[in-house]
């Protein structure tokens, strides 16, 4: 995510140390915002400590405007910035014990949190190979998605968070993703563009060929069970007609009972890839959008969100609410760059183009089925 977003809600805090000929100012956005910082310097006479703003939201409120027009004016952040450890590594840990729980559950947690009259430790003493493997497979896919955000901030000097993965424990996947913290401001319009693209493709490298070794492994002459069930999205749909794993009859659906890990843990990198890859406000979708058609954008943006809201009306799908309004949150507009006049050239063009279409194929428009 850098991604990113249906992930953070921005908390922001400003502190002003004044002494002679120098200042303070401190800004913390959400999550990811509050885990680096680093030094601004103006013309040798002033210095600041920054925690720059999370990617996931643009700098609107009046608070940020003395350091926009502080960046404006020629501070670039000194390198190397100084990232916050403590946070990162207690996330991510909470995160691997959410995906082992989910996984060793067999993707119902809330059953047998609630529901279930087996204790904990029977749960575990059955599920725990399941549990492990899906962990580490999940994390696998959110680590490579967040280290090609990272390292592409690293490669062009932008200011970045260490990736700050999001515990979900009571949800059949376990996590809500992972984010990082990015001073978009510093970045041109080649910038944005490589670091927004490089998250989404890094995780379909390691997702798809896991989600197809848990094509081969499933088996589906097993009696679907339980009242649950994943819609296949269109890039599954292939797979699974050119793998046609046992029992496989041209379903688009398929039962939790019939999971396995790496199947699970597949499917799961394509739906956050394909969240991330929506084309709105600061998600990955929306870096490339906004370098692709600049201010146009917004308008495209817009466009996007008046469409599914009324998809969610009209088709009645409101399990997608929760999604779409964490999705508002972030707002439309993405905030200019450094420098917009910054050619992508023919090669970024066409790929942005053809990465735009990565949630028509990683996204199903029921995502998870309820069945009487």
């Amino acid at each position: 995510m850098c991604n990113r977003g249906y992930h953070v809600v921005a908390v922001i805090t400003k502190y002003m140390v004044l002494g002679k000929g120098q200042s303070v100012s401190r800004t913390m956005v959400g999550i990811a915002g509050d885990c680096y910082s680093g030094e601004m310097n103006s013309h040798g006479e002033q210095n600041q400590e920054t925690v720059i703003e999370s990617e996931t939201r643009s700098l609107h409120a009046p608070e940020f405007e003395q350091d926009k027009d502080q960046v404006e004016a020629g501070q670039v952040a000194v390198w190397p910035v100084r990232r916050r450890v403590r946070l990162p590594v207690v996330l991510f840990l909470v995160t691997c014990l959410s995906t082992f729980w989910a996984g060793a559950c067999r993707f119902a947690p809330d059953h047998y949190l609630f529901f279930s009259d087996s204790s904990m430790r029977e749960v575990l003493l059955v599920g725990w190979a399941g549990g492990l493997v899906y962990m580490l497979a999940v994390i696998a896919i959110l680590l490579s998605h967040e280290m090609g955000h990272f390292l592409a901030t690293i490669y062009y000097r932008i200011p970045a968070s260490y990736p700050i993965f999001l515990p979900f424990p009571i949800s059949p996947i376990g996590t809500m993703g992972a984010v990082i913290g990015m001073d978009g401001k510093q970045a041109d319009r080649k910038e944005i563009f490589d670091i927004g693209i490089a998250g989404p493709l890094a995780g379909l490298v390691i997702a798809i060929p896991l989600l197809c070794i848990g094509i081969q492994q499933l088996d589906l002459t097993t009696p679907a069970s339980g009242p649950w069930a994943l819609e296949m999205p269109l890039l599954i749909q292939q797979l699974l007609s050119f793998l046609e794993p046992a029992g496989f009859n041209g379903e688009k659906t398929i039962s939790f009972g019939q999971l396995n890990p790496l199947f699970m843990a597949g499917w799961v990198g394509l739906l956050i890839t394909g969240l991330n890859m929506l084309p709105v406000s600061q998600l990955d979708g929306g870096h490339v959008l906004y370098t692709l058609a600049g201010r146009w954008g917004r308008w495209i943006s817009r466009g996007f969100m008046v469409a599914a809201i009324a998809y969610v009306v009209f088709a009645e799908n409101y399990k997608l609410i929760i999604m779409l309004a964490l999705v508002l949150l972030l707002g439309t507009d993405h905030p200019p760059t450094r420098d917009d006049s910054v050619k992508l050239g023919w090669f970024r063009t066409v790929l942005g183009l053809a990465c735009l279409l990565i949630p028509i194929y990683c996204l199903a428009p029921e995502i998870i089925i309820f069945r009487d």
